[in-house]
């Protein structure tokens, strides 16, 4: 309870200093993150963390034509843990991304799981972001004592569903039974860092 009341302190404490230097824009950004802080279990500056390492991933792509030509890859941080995921025309360009975002600083862990050899064009994103939302509200529905389903990160990737987050085992379990039973989902990955 310290911990959590003194991460709050902090957050307010930058959104007050950042406020003095005339940063609006950064103001706004850094209350959204204080406001998604106040049921995540990673520290606000794991929060910042994570949203510098999927930036810093966005302007590798777009530094590396062949990259972004080849590909349709969504990047997403969770306590340093990086998936990427989506298409690509070969391995060959998935895996030097995922190369080139290991070497971001703050990147503990890289899961790979883009779908190499296809038109990259055929993913549909419409459908993935739709799964998603259903697989969120299905997380509400998780009966499993202390489960908070805003703790639980969701990316779908080609109708396969990543849970991210920092949860119990038991927790775990009950999020990706919930998100077996989401229609149209074809397999659910779990990428749970334990508590």
């Amino acid at each position: 309870m310290r911990s959590t009341i003194l991460d709050g302190v902090l957050v307010v404490t930058l959104l007050v200093g950042m406020l003095l230097q005339g940063c609006a824009a950064v103001l706004v950004g850094g209350a959204a993150t204080g406001a998604a802080t106040l049921h995540d279990r990673r520290t606000p500056g794991a929060v910042l963390d994570d949203q510098r390492i999927e930036i810093a991933a966005y302007n590798i792509k777009t530094q590396h034509k062949d990259i972004l030509d080849n590909t349709k890859i969504a990047v997403t941080s969770y306590n340093g843990w990086v998936l990427i995921s989506g298409t690509s025309t070969s391995a060959e360009f998935s895996e030097r991304y995922a190369d080139l975002i290991a070497k971001i600083q703050g990147v503990r862990k890289i899961f790979n799981d883009v779908l190499a050899g296809t038109d990259h064009q055929l993913w549909d994103s419409t459908q993935d972001a739709y799964i998603t939302s259903k697989v969120k509200l299905a997380l509400f529905k998780v009966d499993t004592k202390g489960f908070d389903p805003t703790r639980v990160k969701v990316v779908t990737s080609n109708r396969v569903v990543y849970l991210m987050g920092l949860v119990t085992d038991e927790e775990g379990v009950a999020a990706a039974e919930a998100a077996r039973h989401v229609g149209n989902v074809a397999r659910v990955v779990k990428l749970f860092e334990p508590i």
